[in-house]
């Protein structure tokens, strides 16, 4: 029990440390991943403005220069002549207000944007703002619209080029700048992407790490459950050899002593002279060597059933007499101590049988009722049949069987758990036997049992 503890806690950490680990490297992704994404799509930006520029018959701003150009004509004129303070921040904003609209409204570029997007494989829908980041008008003087305070006027930068977006919103995945002059201003202003959801993105970009992640995880658990099972299936084996050995060299050892201590006695002469008492004596090594021959051929039959084919001789035979001809035997012999009930409801049905193994089969059930008894022993047989089957219940009113000893009682070998076991003799094959006899008719066996309640064994068989 330590050695599987042990085994069962190092298995159990071991899991928790890859799933930890397994974690980490996932949280890597996602944070590289969240990283990388602006880059690529500033990248895929990039060359779609470059695409734009290698065509000469795409100008996605085309609209927005000749509304700008024809506002800024009107605007550059009346400017000059505005000398109240009020009236010309209300202008300004006027029109700033007006430039933000039109770039908003009539720019092209999104539509060419998601566009390029699709092409390359990537998301395409995203939402884009555009934020105006220095705005002069020029007529006989220069008039300043708006200036953002973390706008740098770059003489080397030119027409389109890029703005630097050390500044974006941590929502932002992509900023792109441009600067455009016409003949009576000059507009520096930035192009804004943000996903709906970047989160939902970026899980989709990490999707397949994640996949790979989880299904290691689940195939490393699956394994150590499969490995763990396996171990222990194999102890659990390994214990009941090593049962079946003690439980096989006890019942042999009996029979074997007995004949033994009787050899020898036939030896005393005093014994020899008299007659009774050797034919007492003989009677006893007959019986030992029954019994020890019974074991022999138990256990031979048995590894002969797992090397070949199991045959049955089923011949059609009325269940009702064969069961009465069985327990009538049986209160002969080893029934003889116990209190023993029949009821059958039959209706005269006949099913295919070996009436030898069938036999057998019965008479390990009445023989355990008998045996695993601590008091007077009560056995209560009844049968019964429906319209496929034929139900046979043999009940008792000995030790029981607890929920895990009932989970395998009809394994080879197997002997209950609890208790001294060289109390009750036995090899584990009794209710094998009866299991693989009921199998090979087609049926199967069943327990039902409380400790100290007594068990109930219902055997079944199918019949024409």
């Amino acid at each position: 029990m330590k050695k599987k503890n042990t085994i069962l806690f190092l298995g159990i950490s071991s899991i928790i440390i890859l799933i930890a680990a397994q974690v980490l490297i996932i949280k890597g992704i996602i944070k590289t991943t969240s990283e990388m994404l602006p880059l690529r799509y500033r990248s895929l930006s990039i060359e779609a403005r470059e695409t734009i520029r290698g065509s000469r018959s795409v100008d996605p701003f085309d609209t927005v220069k000749f509304l700008l150009n024809q506002y800024s004509t009107i605007v550059a004129f009346e400017l000059p002549e505005i000398t109240d303070e009020q009236e010309l921040t209300e202008k300004k904003k006027e029109i700033l207000e007006y430039f933000s609209g039109v770039l908003i409204m009539e720019e092209d570029f999104s539509n060419f944007l998601s566009a390029y997007y699709e092409s390359q494989g990537f998301e395409k829908d995203f939402n884009h703002r555009i934020e105006i980041q220095n705005l002069d008008i020029i007529s006989q003087d220069t008039f300043h619209i708006y200036r953002n305070e973390n706008f740098r006027d770059r003489r080397t930068r030119g027409r389109g080029g890029l703005d630097s977006p050390e500044r974006e919103a941590r929502s932002s995945v992509f900023t792109f700048g441009y600067q455009e002059e016409g003949n009576y201003y000059s507009l520096n202003f930035r192009y804004i992407i943000d996903f709906s959801d970047k989160r939902k993105l970026i899980l989709q970009e990490s999707a397949t790490s994640l996949v790979m992640s989880i299904f290691s995880i689940v195939v490393v658990v699956l394994l150590f459950m499969v490995t763990y099972r396996n171990l222990m299936e194999e102890q659990r084996l390994s214990n009941l050899k090593t049962d079946f050995i003690n439980n096989m060299t006890h019942e042999l050892k009996t029979p074997l002593a007995t004949i033994t201590v009787a050899g020898k006695t036939l030896e005393m002469e005093m014994i020899r002279r008299d007659e009774s008492r050797v034919l007492e004596t003989a009677k006893l090594i007959g019986k030992q060597s029954i019994h020890l021959n019974q074991l022999i051929n138990m256990i031979l039959e048995i590894s002969m059933w797992e090397r070949t084919q199991f045959q049955l001789d089923k011949k059609p035979v009325d269940v009702g007499e064969v069961m009465n001809d069985i327990v009538s035997s049986f209160k002969s012999g080893p029934g003889s101590i116990a209190s023993l009930n029949q009821k059958y409801n039959f209706n005269g049905a006949k099913a295919d049988i070996d009436l030898i193994y069938f036999t057998t089969m019965i008479n390990n059930l009445l023989t355990n009722a008998v045996k695993y008894s601590d008091k007077e022993p009560v056995i209560n047989v009844e049968g019964f049949a429906d319209d496929k089957n034929i139900f046979i219940k043999v009940a008792d009113n000995g030790i029981g069987i607890s929920k895990l000893d009932q989970k395998h009682v009809f394994d080879k070998f197997y002997r209950a758990s609890g208790g001294n076991i060289h109390k009750y003799k036995g090899l584990g094959l009794g209710l094998y036997y009866v299991k693989k006899i009921a199998v090979e008719h087609g049926g199967d066996v069943t327990v039902s049992s409380k400790p100290g309640k007594g068990s109930i064994f219902t055997v079944n068989i199918p019949y024409k």
